[in-house]
């Protein structure tokens, strides 16, 4: 794994949001309003495969539903409730998906880390890649102590890149997953602090 930029000794409620992580291969950043086109675009693009999992991403979807979700996340990072990213290619910019992390937990410091691939651009380690810079940033940077990944348990996908990076599988929890008027057992995972390995 490639060096963490911009992470060390940041006071992540007080700094500006111009985090950059790279492994080499993709880049997360966090989201900027500019973002709302292509957001749009990869949703509309990914609509097939992420929508049975994911509340937000539902037929309807709009650019304003973009660009309102954009323009909510400056107030989220400030107050410390939701750190969404953008996972980009490092070369020429393009949106491959997102990350975040959030549901934080604050007396027993941990959070869940949530993924997603554009589907023009999955099978190719993108979201596992995300998922462990994401991880690197909640441990050092966010300080947490245990990160949760709950995939439902028809989700296979999200449980193989959840094992692929390096996440330990704990049991089946069951209605713990709500999508729309769907309601799913669910596959935890978890990550702890020594499961990221550092860069030599």
């Amino acid at each position: 794994m490639g060096k963490l930029r911009t992470v060390s000794g940041w006071d992540v409620r007080e700094m500006e949001r111009n985090a950059e992580l790279t492994d080499g291969t993709i880049v997360i950043r966090p989201c900027e309003l500019a973002d709302a086109q292509r957001v749009y675009e990869a949703v509309r693009e990914s609509m097939a495969a992420v929508s049975p999992w994911a509340p937000w991403c539902r037929p309807e979807y709009s650019i304003e539903d973009a660009r309102t979700w954009l323009a909510s996340l400056p107030e989220a990072w400030a107050q410390g409730t939701d750190y969404d990213f953008a996972v980009v290619d490092p070369h020429d910019g393009a949106w491959l998906g997102g990350c975040g992390l959030n549901q934080f937990n604050h007396v027993h410091h941990f959070a869940n880390l949530g993924y997603w691939t554009r589907t023009s651009r999955a099978g190719r380690g993108i979201a596992t890649a995300a998922a462990r810079l994401l991880a690197r940033f909640g441990f050092e940077a966010l300080k947490l102590k245990r990160i949760e990944i709950v995939a439902a348990v028809d989700n296979k996908a999200s449980q193989r890149v959840a094992e692929k990076a390096g996440a330990t599988r704990e049991g089946v929890l069951r209605n713990r997953h709500v999508v729309r008027d769907k309601l799913y057992d669910a596959v935890m995972f978890s990550l702890l602090p020594e499961d990221i390995v550092q860069p030599m």
